[in-house]
């Protein structure tokens, strides 16, 4: 395992060897960091959270208790995934093929999640691979999101469905004329269809 001494990794975590922690982060009771994973700095991994082999992580990040990210899923900076979360990275899932025999590595290819900086993934809630969560979007708690989210969407429920936008300090953003202005920070967006952009 390569990590900075200032990580702080605890006895009953299980980092793999081939895994790489970035300064500062940490490393919870019970979590388990799996071959070739690449953690960035100052990131907090929670207590039995799993982080498959070839996972890349931002700085920044924080994965809540017990959240599941399966490889090859891809996070960027700032990004928090709520306990209990799972990305997921089968297509066509299943056990054992038709001839009875269980399934193994070569039986099936592996999709990952992709998850833009900023974004927050709410509290048990499944990203099904291969999706693209945007920048700064806020997935609710229990949602299932089956397709790309744009950048500032807030969305909800089985599938997951935009009812919003969310800005930068993750507060739903208020409709002004043609513009939207976050309530917390005064940063106002732009609409255009399916995409929101920062102007100010």
């Amino acid at each position: 395992m390569s990590a900075a001494e200032s990580a702080v990794i605890q006895a009953t975590a299980d980092v793999d060897d081939r895994a790489d922690i970035g300064e500062r982060s940490r490393v919870w009771h019970l979590a388990q960091v799996r071959e070739g994973a690449r953690i960035g700095a100052d990131c907090n991994i929670g207590r039995g959270a799993y982080i498959g082999p070839d996972v890349v992580l931002g700085d920044n990040c924080k994965l809540q208790n017990y959240a599941l990210v399966y490889e090859p899923a891809r996070l960027g900076n700032g990004v928090f995934i709520g306990p209990a979360a799972v990305l997921t990275n089968d297509e066509f899932p299943r056990a054992a093929n038709p001839d009875g025999s269980l399934k193994s590595a070569d039986d099936w290819h592996a999709v990952g999640v992709t998850i833009e900086d900023g974004a927050s993934i709410g509290a048990r809630a499944v990203c099904i691979a291969p999706v693209t969560i945007g920048a700064w979007a806020l997935v609710a708690a229990g949602a299932v999101v089956t397709k790309d989210i744009p950048a500032h969407a807030l969305v909800v429920g089985v599938p997951a469905r935009r009812i919003g936008w969310v800005g930068r300090v993750g507060r739903p953003l208020v409709q002004d004329g043609d513009e939207w202005v976050c309530p917390e920070s005064g940063e106002r967006y732009r609409q255009d269809g399916e995409t929101l952009s920062l102007i100010g």
